[in-house]
């Protein structure tokens, strides 16, 4: 019987146990987590802080009596994997638990240990209460010294996905919310045209927003920041959002390839340098969907699909990877933002030439009561149509522009196509001429200018 050991759970590792046990139903699959919760959401942490979630509970998606009963996976908490020593085949485990040392021997050995929060180099960053979010622990202990504490201020820095999830969230709190991003604007996936309509959302909910700068000093009270353009302000503690990088210690000390993003580097089937390795989720490098370039994207959609495509590949029913396009939403307070592939940024970097085009129309009817202001910008290939990114800024109706238009460049479709999409409508749900639609008519146009 071969035997697999997974390092790690939650989406990566618990998604490709469950898949593997659905494909193989002899195969012996061992899961070690180094944490105390093998499955939880992560995603709807800021929204169990911001009291949107009520039970904690709510959050576990799976436990290891259910797994082993269910799917008869064994699954070994607070057991971390400590060293792997590939030419033996065996992962040195501690036990931490039981505070002793063990070995196991694998056929087949899958990476999941997800990614380690960035913390910024701040002078006097030990003086204050400063907590990140990225494990069902760290959640927990932030809920626990915001009660028991009484904190009612909170300075968040970085203002990407997870920094404007929680100053929603900690603000719906009643708190005093003040976001640092060190960048010129929130939200870096977005151009900065549709990122000021978010900016302008955070100023009207009361978010004390500062841009273009960070913390330089934090004095030995722990509450007083000065930040890098003199300005001073006050908060009982911090929440660092600045981003994430891979995990991947224990694929370097076992010789693993790591790539240039830092990420440990697979091909299309997630196996890593070593064949009997793979690798899934946010510890791994992969590539861009439209320019096949190196990329990490480290969001639950790929985790889920690299831990079904490995276990595939293990079953030997190989299905290949097709990149990563990076889709993501997220809502601050009454907006949605959401994005997916290549921004201006990125195309100015990547020396792609390219065109865009933007509709700026209601979500829906506009004498449907609760008709309100929707945004979307899509960047395209001036020569083919090919479509490189889409951003969407609205009330509503954000999700449903963005995944039609994700469908679309996976289906292959170029931006002139968009107008062909036969798009449902009723005056409670779009327009006749969907956005989306508007933007492939905009488009000929714009295609046509030589």
């Amino acid at each position: 019987m071969k035997k697999i050991i997974v390092i790690g759970g939650v989406a990566g590792g618990a998604t490709f146990s469950s898949q593997l046990r659905m494909l193989d139903e002899d195969v012996e699959i061992i899961v070690l987590e180094k944490s105390g919760t093998m499955s939880f959401a992560n995603c709807g942490m800021p929204y169990y802080l911001g009291g949107y979630v009520q039970e904690r509970e709510h959050l576990i998606a799976a436990t290891p009596e259910s797994f082993k009963k269910e799917r008869n996976i064994e699954v070994r908490v607070r057991h971390e994997a400590v060293r792997i020593d590939s030419s033996k085949k065996e992962v040195a485990i501690l036990d931490h638990i039981g505070n002793t040392e063990y070995s196991e021997s694998y056929d087949s050995l899958v990476l999941s240990p997800g990614a380690i929060p960035v913390i910024p180099k701040i002078e006097g960053l030990s003086h204050a209460n400063c907590y990140t979010l990225r494990a069902f622990e760290d959640m927990l202990k932030i809920e626990q010294q915001i009660e028991s504490k009484q904190f009612k201020s909170v300075c968040i820095v970085g203002g990407g996905f997870i920094g404007l999830e929680m100053a929603d969230n900690l603000k719906k709190r009643g708190m005093t919310v003040h976001l640092i991003q060190r960048s010129e604007h929130v939200l870096s996936v977005l151009d900065r045209d549709m990122s000021e309509l978010i900016e302008a959302e955070l100023v009207k909910q009361g978010i004390d927003l500062y841009t273009d700068l960070t913390i330089q000093t934090i004095e030995e009270d722990g509450c007083t920041l000065h930040l890098t353009d003199g300005r001073i302000i006050t908060a009982d503690f911090l929440i660092l959002s600045v981003g994430v990088k891979p995990n991947n210690q224990l694929a370097k000390h076992a010789g693993l390839e790591i790539g240039n993003t830092g990420g440990v580097k697979v091909n299309e089937f997630m196996q890593t340098s070593d064949p009997s390795i793979y690798a899934v989720g946010d510890v791994i490098e992969t590539f861009d969907f439209i320019t096949k370039q190196p990329k990490r994207v480290p969001l639950a959609w790929p985790a889920h699909r690299q831990a079904y495509l490995a276990a595939r590949h293990i079953t030997g029913n190989p299905v290949p990877y097709k990149g990563s396009l990076g889709t993501a939403i997220c809502k601050v307070f009454t907006l949605h933002a959401a994005s997916l592939g290549l921004n201006e940024e990125h195309l100015n970097e990547s020396g792609l030439s390219f065109k865009t085009v933007t509709q700026d129309s209601k979500q829906h009817a506009g004498y449907f009561p609760g008709a309100a202001p929707l945004k979307l910008k899509v960047h395209f290939s001036p020569e083919d149509g090919t479509i490189y990114g889409a951003q969407a800024v609205g009330k509503d109706g954000v999700d449903k522009r963005i995944d039609v238009i994700a469908a679309a460049i996976a289906g292959g479709l170029t931006v002139t196509d968009l107008q062909d999409i036969e798009i449902a409508y009723a005056p409670p749900f779009s327009s006749p001429k969907d956005p989306v639609n508007m933007i492939g008519y905009k488009a000929i146009k714009k295609m046509n200018e030589r």
